[in-house]
């Protein structure tokens, strides 16, 4: 890689970040079986699904850690989600992240800083893999997920639903495994699972 090409990310102590709870926001998708479901619905409403995801780094035991959401003990997600008509990616991820994780849901978004566009995952068709590139013999994709780098300061306050877990993961315990099916958003490396550790911090 080219020194131009390098991002140099600052990230800090897991402990400068302090963590509350706020009302549940309602699931719409129990499984990924129901997620697929709604987005062929909608798709057939409103052709290609485009979300955002955020993501996230911290630093816990001298090692960078990513922040996830576990829904239901059975999906875990990036912060983030589907664009509304005409929404900018930038304003859509800070509208989402300020909905799952802001005290002030209703803020201008000011409070993130959202940085470089780290890659695109498409979803040629209503299945669960999604790949870093589009097929060229796919004309009609049915989501594409773009994922951007989100810098946190040096210190904060994280408010969560109640009915959602933000997990601190190594990135070293994130795994392509397309045989999991208890994965949303895996667009690190294909789905993503993890591995059970007691460094594994919950909140």
């Amino acid at each position: 890689m080219d020194e131009e090409e390098k991002v140099e990310v600052k990230i800090y102590p897991l402990n400068c970040y302090y963590f509350g709870f706020k009302d549940s926001i309602p699931s719409k998708d129990h499984s990924l079986h129901d997620r697929l479901q709604r987005i062929q619905s909608n798709y057939a409403a409103r052709g290609m699904r485009t979300c955002v995801e955020a993501v996230i780094m911290v630093e816990l035991f001298k090692h960078p850690h990513l922040l996830l959401f576990q829904i239901k003990n059975l999906i875990f997600k990036l912060p983030g989600g589907r664009l509304r008509p005409g929404e900018s990616d930038i304003d859509g991820l800070k509208r989402k992240l300020g909905r799952k994780l802001s005290v002030d849901e209703d803020g201008d978004g000011a409070e993130w800083e959202v940085g470089e566009c780290l890659g695109m995952w498409w979803r040629p068709d209503f299945e669960t893999l999604m790949y870093p590139f589009l097929p060229p013999n796919v004309k009609h994709p049915k989501e594409c997920t773009k994922l951007f780098l989100v810098k946190l300061p040096e210190s904060r306050r994280f408010t969560v639903p109640r009915n959602m877990k933000l997990l601190s993961v190594p990135l070293c315990q994130i795994h392509e495994n397309h045989k999991r099916k208890n994965i949303d958003g895996g667009c690190i490396g294909g789905y993503v699972w993890i591995k059970q550790a007691t460094s594994q911090d919950e909140f």
